[in-house]
């Protein structure tokens, strides 16, 4: 007997409906073959099914078994289908009655993924959430799927997720013999429980100029390098920017974790990713595990910081060729991986936080201590950023060393909170500003219209900038990211228009890249 199964394959980080059609005919050599370009990890599902089909109390198909994966063009990667295909074993057999109305109606109705154990039971895969919104898009009435991913699975609307623990309940229910009531989540209460961070700025004691940097640079999406000796508080400054970031949204949240769920970083019963990422690769990152890539390409650190922070500590201890690679992502908010199967496209829009020494032993410029490097070490240290790459950073900020006073002073930094406010007040302007342009949504991806029609100069302005970028020899490139930072400023002191000062600070936030790391 035929039976025809419902099942989802993750492709990238998208999904495609696949049908997984089990034919029993009752007669032949007792083997299950799978066709349909199936991988190591597919193939070797046959010896689980077998097995679990035993454990689970019912018996094998004594006979011939094919199982056909379709569409037949595309490679199926992993153990998801192992539930499906012993459902479609169990069904050709006529365990599961196809001419029994109900079955045939659920079987039309629900796709199924999972894992299986060797005793039945059903295990958590990656990627439910893109395998959710594909069966939405097929119109689907439910998804069927380890209870580990029904949290994950149940935050799309308008699917009926049916959480299973084993071979046994799966068919129970197909059979109508078990009533399992759909997952629900509470997408509220699940934002308000973990949309809340472990560090905060009230933490940092001095260094107010870096603060203000930080905000600048959050409040317009801006790109930011901090440079100074070590100790000096670079990381811990870092790792509180996502504390400042606006919540994300509910669209927002759902992009973000399916990138997370792809590469298997969600934790069982797991819904959402309700923060904003941050994620800070070692300086041995290689290229695919930053950008992505292998033979199937994943997703690398700079998707999973999709709509939060990479964070890129000792910045010339990155090999070359991983920071050049940043290009793309930097300026179009996505990652295009070209292989011969095809061509795959990972959002990357994330704001990059950089830091790095001033030179090798990290003491160059220092008041404290003296630079044991001679000139042409610190010079072939700072070439490792190359000028391109640090064209692309929209701010420079120098971190000096913490007073003793302020160390130990009792008064605490200005907390998260506050800072996030301003944050949020400065977006709102934007948002009101580029409504109805899609690509654009915060000031630093203004293109060149927008900065001809918003970022307009007075003739004090004019003559400012003019003077930066004859002495400071600034490119092009960079001439458009001081307009965007002075916009952002003048959002941030709700001007409508860019005055001397805004340029002012947008130009010093500027001048490392030529002072320090020329």
């Amino acid at each position: 007997m035929l039976a025809k199964i419902r099942s989802v394959a993750v492709y990238g980080i998208d999904a495609i409906p696949v049908e997984i059609e089990a034919n029993c005919p009752g007669y032949g050599e007792i083997k299950t073959v799978i066709v349909g370009l199936p991988d190591a990890a597919v193939r070797e599902s046959r010896d689980r099914v077998y097995t679990a089909i035993q454990n689970s109390g019912f018996r094998y198909h004594k006979g011939a078994v094919t199982i056909n994966l379709a569409p037949a063009d595309v490679q199926k990667e992993g153990p998801s289908f192992e539930l499906p295909i012993a459902v479609g074993i169990l069904a050709g057999d006529g365990q599961l009655k196809l001419d029994d109305i109900r079955v045939a109606d659920t079987l039309n109705h629900y796709a199924l993924i999972g894992e299986l154990a060797l005793d039945g039971g059903v295990r958590a895969v990656k990627g439910v959430l893109s395998v959710a919104l594909q069966a939405r898009a097929a119109k689907l009435r439910g998804l069927i799927v380890p209870a580990a991913n029904a949290a994950e699975a149940a935050v799309v609307r308008g699917l009926e997720v049916i959480p299973v623990r084993s071979l046994r309940e799966t068919a129970e229910f197909l059979a109508g013999d078990a009533v399992l009531k759909p997952h629900r989540v509470d997408l509220d209460a699940l934002f308000r429980d973990h949309a809340a961070y472990d560090v905060d700025f009230a933490d940092v004691k001095g260094q107010e100029s870096v603060k203000r940097a930080l905000e600048v640079a959050v409040a317009g999406g801006h790109n930011i390098l901090m440079l100074g000796p070590p100790g000096t508080g670079k990381s811990m400054l870092a790792k509180r920017i996502a504390s400042i970031l606006p919540p994300l949204s509910l669209d927002e949240a759902l992009e973000t974790t399916r990138i997370h769920s792809i590469m298997g970083l969600i934790a069982p019963g797991q819904s959402l990713v309700a923060t904003r990422p941050f994620r800070s690769p070692h300086h041995t990152v290689s290229d695919a595990g930053l950008i992505g890539g292998g033979a199937n390409p994943t997703p690398g650190e700079v998707s999973l910081a999709h709509h939060g922070v990479l964070f890129l500590d000792e910045l010339p201890e990155f090999h070359r060729n991983a920071l050049e690679v940043l290009r793309q992502p930097l300026e179009e908010g996505r990652v295009t991986i070209s292989r011969a199967i095809g061509s795959m496209t990972f959002p990357s829009e994330f704001m990059l936080v950089a830091a790095m020494n001033p030179c090798p032993c990290g003491y160059y410029g220092d008041s404290r201590r003296e630079c044991r490097c001679g000139p042409l070490a610190i010079q072939r240290y700072r070439s490792r950023v190359s000028g391109p790459l640090l064209d692309r950073i929209d701010l420079h900020v120098e971190v000096p060393n913490v007073p003793y006073k302020a160390m130990a002073s009792d008064i605490t930094g200005e907390p998260s909170e506050k800072i996030r406010a301003r944050v949020l007040a400065g977006r709102a302007i934007q948002t009101k500003r580029f409504a109805g342009r899609r690509k654009v949504f915060c000031n630093a991806r203004m293109g060149p219209r927008e900065l001809k029609q918003f970022c307009k100069l007075d003739e004090s302005c004019h003559q400012l900038l003019q003077m930066a970028m004859t002495q400071l020899n600034f490119s092009a490139r960079a001439y458009d990211r001081i307009l965007k930072v002075a916009r952002t400023i003048a959002d941030l002191a709700d001007s409508e228009t860019i005055q001397s000062h805004h340029v002012s600070e947008a130009i010093q936030y500027r001048s490392l890249d030529r002072q320090l790391l020329s």
